[in-house]
């Protein structure tokens, strides 16, 4: 299945000028990227409200901040926006930035996984570390995720760090977000001397970073909620294989109706770029 995108937004539609000549190769080993002006802040300040207005509709944790565990305090988490407001679809289902995860994962054509909405409200706590991969049922490791801010985000408001070249280190790969994630992770970026990358973000920019790659962010000390949209793109010939935990069981949710060893080509995962027909 392959969306159509003749009714994207203009600069949704076009290609992004700002890629490295080197991006592929930087992307294969550092496994994250922090890329400037992906989107310009006038489409920022069209999709922000949107993107908001349907966090706070369709959010479900209403629990007081001190009354939450440690992921709890981390953001409030909203999945699949795209499939409850057509405004939004434009920004999950964008040529632009699907092109991007493809050009740097280095494949012809991705697909969507998913879309999650990551709201760290002000006094939110820390993400703790962790690699995604952990939850995804996927035959490779060509498999990134976007992390858009939609506000100018500096360094009080907690923004995404990256452990360098940790998504080629096996160990603590069987671990879920979590207190225990946090501190045995967090040992082991400092054991094998990878560089905690902590970088604030312009309004536009945004960071595409691998399944594999180590990553956590700090806590909100700001007086405003830290608005984060991001959106999971994988190789569109990857395959969905035997889930080897709990999590990635129930992550086929998002592949209905996909067996194992077939390529999830369903309503819920479209092609969103595909270079050999652009």
């Amino acid at each position: 299945m392959t969306v159509t995108t003749a009714a994207l937004g203009s600069e949704l539609d076009i290609p992004y000028e700002g890629l490295p000549g080197t991006a592929t190769a930087d992307f294969a080993r550092d496994g994250f990227i922090h890329l400037s002006r992906v989107l310009s802040p006038e489409t920022i300040a069209e999709y922000e409200p949107v993107v908001t207005s349907e966090v706070i509709r369709l959010n479900t944790q209403h629990l007081p901040l001190a009354e939450r565990d440690t992921y709890g305090k981390a953001f409030l988490q909203v999945t699949n926006l795209w499939e409850h407001n057509a405004k939004v679809k434009e920004l999950v289902l964008s040529r632009r930035l699907a092109g991007i995860a493809a050009q740097i994962l280095g494949v012809h054509a991705v697909r969507l996984y998913h879309d999650q909405a990551l709201y760290k409200e002000s006094g939110g706590g820390i993400t703790p570390w962790h690699a995604d991969q952990y939850y995804w049922p996927l035959s490779s490791d060509r498999v990134c995720t976007i992390w858009l801010p939609l506000q100018e985000t500096g360094y009080e408001m907690g923004p995404l760090a990256f452990a360098r070249g940790s998504h080629n280190f096996a160990h603590g790969r069987d671990l879920a977000i979590s207190d225990e994630s946090e501190a045995k992770l967090a040992r082991t970026v400092a054991e094998q001397n990878f560089e905690d990358v902590v970088e604030p973000f312009a309004l536009g920019d945004a960071s595409f970073h691998r399944g594999w790659t180590f990553h956590h962010a700090g806590p909100n000390h700001s007086t405003i909620p830290r608005r984060v949209m991001t959106v999971i793109y994988m190789d569109a010939d990857i395959r969905v294989c035997e889930p080897v935990n709990d999590n990635q069981v129930a992550d086929r949710n998002w592949m209905p109706g996909t067996e194992i060893g077939q390529v999830p080509d369903t309503p819920r995962n479209p092609v969103l770029y595909d270079g050999r027909t652009a």
